[in-house]
């Protein structure tokens, strides 16, 4: 069973200095100053601007104690709306969670849930039944290089069930709620070569794949029901997630791009309503001029030299 914790949702408000609970302890600021800087280097955030009106007043990011999740959350409380962060580490979204109140004078809500494992999607359900949700920024996922015939059937139902069915289950329920009301979006976060398949790594792809064409799909399909569907297709950025599959940055042919340019990219595309939104020019340039067939074999010979899980 997977548990679920709602964390006590801080009001900040300028004029009074007045922090509200909602739940079972009140949050405190995060003092530390640690989300300043990443790698030692300045972060100087330029955010997306999002219709409040339209996404608020409460927003669902999934996979948000890192990367792409992480600074989705960051982007989307400086638009002022509220947050329900959802993965697996409690403590990590917590800390968050104050940051984020503390700075922007947000409410939050905590939902440990490890998505991999199938019914986990209905401690995010549950957990949001008492909220306005207006948007879900669904990127819950990880990246497993690897021969495919190494894997074992439980490690292949865990990574599609991740990358690919718990953001369709995610995605229905939203939407329902979202055609109720009239107003509101997901941003469903994909990869670059879902499409056109990715040599070893073969099962994140193909459940990436069922992402983008999901999302395709219902950009039609709910258009008139007043429900925005975008699809994010990750172009190589940089995040704790290269590292973690064992990616060595210089044999990657071309530098990964900032979380916060491909963050806010995707945002900009969701509030403009976009169905397919690929960050970087470059990326965009190569992606509709090179043959997929040769970007599949340099994409086999990258990883059998780029990563540590390949041999």
């Amino acid at each position: 069973m997977v548990e679920m914790m709602n964390m006590s949702a801080v009001e900040r408000r300028s004029e009074a200095g007045k922090r509200v609970a909602d739940g079972s302890a009140v949050s405190r600021p995060n003092t530390s100053g640690a989300d300043a800087t990443r790698k030692g280097r300045s972060v100087a955030r330029k955010p997306a601007r999002l219709d409040a009106s339209r996404f608020g007043p409460w927003a669902v990011a999934t996979g948000a104690s890192s990367g792409i999740g992480r600074e989705a959350a960051q982007q989307i409380a400086a638009n002022g709306l509220n947050l329900v962060l959802v993965a697996r580490r409690a403590a990590v979204l917590t800390g968050l969670g104050e940051e984020l109140a503390a700075r922007y004078g947000i409410s939050f809500r905590v939902i440990p849930a490890d998505l991999a494992q199938p019914g986990a999607e209905r401690a995010v359900i549950e957990g949001t039944e008492d909220l306005d949700v207006g948007l879900l920024f669904s990127s819950a996922g990880t990246g497993q290089p690897g021969a495919f015939l190494a894997f074992g059937g439980e490690q292949l139902r865990d990574i599609v069930h991740l990358n690919g069915l718990s953001h369709l289950l995610l995605t229905h329920h939203f939407s329902q709620r979202f055609a109720k009301r009239g107003r509101g979006g997901t941003l469903l976060v994909s990869a670059l070569g879902a499409d056109s398949g990715i040599p070893f790594h073969a099962v994140p792809a193909a459940a990436k794949g069922l992402v983008n064409t999901l999302g395709r799909s219902l950009h039609v399909e709910l258009k008139r029901s007043g429900v925005g569907i975008s699809v994010l297709i990750v172009t190589p950025t940089d995040t704790p997630l290269v590292e973690k599959m064992g990616l060595d940055g210089s044999a990657m042919p071309l530098k990964p791009m900032p979380v916060e340019q491909c963050v806010s990219e995707a945002l900009t595309g969701l509030n403009r309503n976009r169905m397919i939104i690929m960050p970087g020019l470059l990326f965009r340039i190569i992606n509709r001029l090179v043959p997929h067939g040769l970007v599949r074999t340099m994409t086999a010979d990258m990883m059998r030299k780029s990563t540590t899980f390949v041999s």
